[in-house]
């Protein structure tokens, strides 16, 4: 469902107009256009009948989508690691179990002596929990481990803003942020909302904008075109 202002339903009911005069034309009735286009050589009837139609179309597409999703505040939105990022862990006086360790496919690392342990979906300090709970229990007394992100999983902005493609995500990114990364919205955005498909998502979502929007790291997100 669409939601139009009036300006835009003018539009709408302007286009419809136009669509009718050009079916009707097409359908072979000339009864709708006026005598001097009925009298204009064939090519200029084609060239004003495919601008009325390009015009319905162009204002047909200017809605804004009804029933936008809200998606949390640069502030509240907790970071959980996935597959392609990328940990440094130390534990305190212990080399063996030091070091940096990629998140595979199956969203664990392999850490020594642990073996595969699952990370995805779990925030930092969840992880860190794990790893002290792990490690006490089956080989140290007291472990102090730290955990923090070397790589996070980039993201990608489309449509409407001045260089499209992938950037680096980092923590606390809003989608005003990454907008300025890429350049900045082109004069044709909408910079009302976004459509924003989310890491192991199949579809896209229409979600509001406001500058503090948080961007989730593995988002494609397109910036849609206005209607003038």
């Amino acid at each position: 469902m669409w939601v139009c202002t009036e300006v835009e339903a003018l539009g709408h009911k302007r286009g419809a107009d136009r669509v009718k005069y050009a079916g009707d034309h097409f359908g072979g009735n000339l009864s709708h256009m006026p005598r001097h286009l009925v009298q204009s050589p064939a090519p200029l009837r084609r060239a004003i009948l495919a601008a009325a139609l390009a015009g319905a179309l162009a204002g047909l597409a200017g809605c804004t989508p009804s029933g936008l999703a809200e998606r949390p505040a640069v502030g509240s939105f907790a970071y959980r690691i996935g597959p392609g990022d990328r940990l440094r862990i130390a534990t305190y006086g212990e080399d063996r179990l030091t070091g940096e360790f990629t998140v595979t496919a199956q969203g664990a690392i392999a850490f020594p002596l642990l073996g595969e342990v699952a990370a995805e979906g779990r925030t930092v300090s969840e992880f860190t929990a794990l790893l002290q709970r792990r490690l006490g229990s089956e080989y140290m007394r007291n472990p102090q481990v730290s955990v923090e992100m070397v790589n996070f999983r980039p993201v990608y902005i489309l449509g409407e803003v001045t260089r499209p493609g992938e950037f680096p995500y980092r923590e606390r990114l809003s989608v005003y942020a990454l907008v300025a990364k890429a350049g900045g919205f082109t004069y044709r955005a909408n910079q009302g909302y976004a459509l924003i498909r989310s890491e192991n998502e199949p579809g896209e979502r229409a979600v509001r904008l406001t500058s503090a929007t948080a961007v989730q790291p593995g988002d494609t997100i397109r910036i849609p075109e206005r209607t003038f």
